[in-house]
């Protein structure tokens, strides 16, 4: 459960540290580097893009959604067409294996807290928030943002 405690460790910054020799995932047990650490910032933004790239292809062709760069102007309500693609991409590829198309051509997976592969609740629960976009960009000291918090799920290297 969140409380307070949780709560202020976001207020404080993803770079706050109580000790100089901390790292992010330490109090998880995670690893500082290397396969099983938390994933930074880089890498999980592009897994991201890759997979919005997906999910506006996959529109395009089974919904006929404009691509951004033709000179067809989309409409508003096109976004959510794609934004729904994306979200049933990713429930059923990290639902079941764990990481998207994107994710996996970074190096990453989604992982419950404390090592094992996400279950089909806590895939849903990340879906939902992360297509929020909100939570997905209030990040506490360990790296992980309020999509994964809620759910007890780490995002992590795997190479």
């Amino acid at each position: 459960m969140v409380d307070r405690k949780d709560v202020g460790s976001w207020l404080e910054g993803p770079r706050a540290r109580t000790n100089p020799g901390e790292w992010r995932g330490q109090r998880l047990g995670m690893p500082q580097s290397g396969p099983g650490a938390i994933a930074s910032f880089g890498p999980r933004l592009v897994g991201v893009a890759i997979d919005w790239a997906i999910a506006t292809f996959i529109a395009a062709g089974l919904f006929h959604v404009p691509l951004p760069f033709s000179a067809v102007t989309p409409k508003g309500s096109d976004t959510f067409v794609v934004l729904g693609v994306f979200a049933v991409m990713h429930l059923l590829l990290v639902g079941t294996l764990g990481s998207t198309i994107g994710h996996r051509v970074v190096g990453l997976q989604v992982r419950s807290v404390g090592g094992g592969p996400v279950r089909p609740l806590q895939a849903l629960g990340r879906t939902v928030l992360l297509c929020l976009f909100v939570p997905a960009v209030i990040w506490d000291v360990d790296g992980r943002g309020l999509h994964d918090r809620i759910p007890n799920t780490v995002i992590v290297r795997t190479r």
